[in-house]
């Protein structure tokens, strides 16, 4: 069974008019799935992330600042491109909730998999700094969660968003219990994720080229980034999900379709049966195509039904 994490406060996160991170990507994700194909997924609430477990990942200051940086009205810029308003501290913690819950429903056999639909994305903001539109590091808060309250030792993070994760991949560069494996175009923002950035050799980054599609994707995976992941033999697969890697994608050059989501997540989907019992938590990242990202992550979600 798939759960489905979201949370209309998600919807209350607005950067304001013109920003690429905007409402509208998680109305066109959650009427995607409104579809009766998507009728048998079980919709749960997403809950508030707790001051403890956001200070598993994310330094006290920082905590503090963006919980106390919600402007009453219009918006308040914590950097060139991320910005807050009065509705994105609820947004901020229900994205990370919606993470924490996940992990316990798949941990405690509530579920096999999960989807968090949820916003602002997470997979940028560092221990210390928001940024690249992420306020906290929704993934990073899962697999903290993960290794703290049910005691893993191995816990895979697998990100295909265009841009590179370099949060995630800054906060467990030293944590030899999480393994994280990245695919991204570079260059791009965050100029990060180079192929000889290795942490304490947990982390694993391919990169693409502009112009890169469907098979020079398919390549990367089979050949560099799943069979690590297989030799990781992880108790839990997390998954960032970004689908800013499809064609029509306005912030990034590379050439991806839906079914490229629907394959790369039948992969994990394969590697969670092998190794964790099938448990798979997935969370929405980057995608600023509106159709397109409906289209990618309803790819995305059949796969994780099936």
């Amino acid at each position: 069974m798939l759960r489905l994490y979201t949370h209309p406060a998600c919807l209350q996160h607005d950067p304001g008019p013109g920003h690429a991170e905007r409402p509208a990507r998680l109305r066109a994700v959650l009427q995607a799935l409104d579809q009766d194909r998507y009728a048998a997924l079980d919709r749960v609430e997403a809950p508030l992330a707790t001051r403890e477990q956001l200070l598993r990942v994310h330094s006290a200051a920082h905590m503090e600042r963006v919980l106390a940086s919600a402007p009453a009205t219009g918006h308040h810029r914590l950097d060139e491109d991320t910005l807050m308003s009065p509705g994105s501290v609820e947004a901020a913690l229900r994205a990370a909730g919606a993470n924490v819950a996940a992990v316990d429903a798949v941990m405690n056999g509530d579920c096999q998999r999960a989807f968090c639909a949820v916003r602002p994305p997470g997979h940028h903001a560092t221990r210390d700094q928001a940024m690249g539109f992420c306020l906290f590091n929704n993934i990073a808060v899962a697999a903290a969660h993960a290794l703290a309250v049910h005691g893993l030792k191995r816990v895979a993070i697998a990100d295909f968003d265009v841009h590179h994760g370099n949060g995630t991949q800054a906060i467990f560069e030293r944590e030899p219990r999480v393994l994280f494996v990245s695919s991204h175009q570079s260059p791009l923002y965050p100029d990060s994720g180079h192929e000889d950035e290795r942490g304490s050799g947990n982390i694993v980054n391919g990169t693409l080229s502009p112009g890169a599609g469907s098979h020079e994707f398919r390549e990367l995976w089979d050949i560099v980034l799943l069979p690590r992941l297989d030799a990781f033999r992880p108790q839990l697969v997390l998954v960032s999900a970004g689908f800013d890697a499809h064609r029509n994608d306005p912030l990034a050059d590379i050439r991806l379709g839906h079914e490229d989501y629907a394959w790369i997540t039948e992969r994990l989907v394969t590697l969670a049966r092998t190794h964790a019992g099938g448990r798979l938590v997935s969370t929405l990242e980057g995608g600023y195509d509106l159709a397109a990202l409906a289209a990618c992550a309803s790819a995305h979600v059949g796969a994780l039904m099936d």
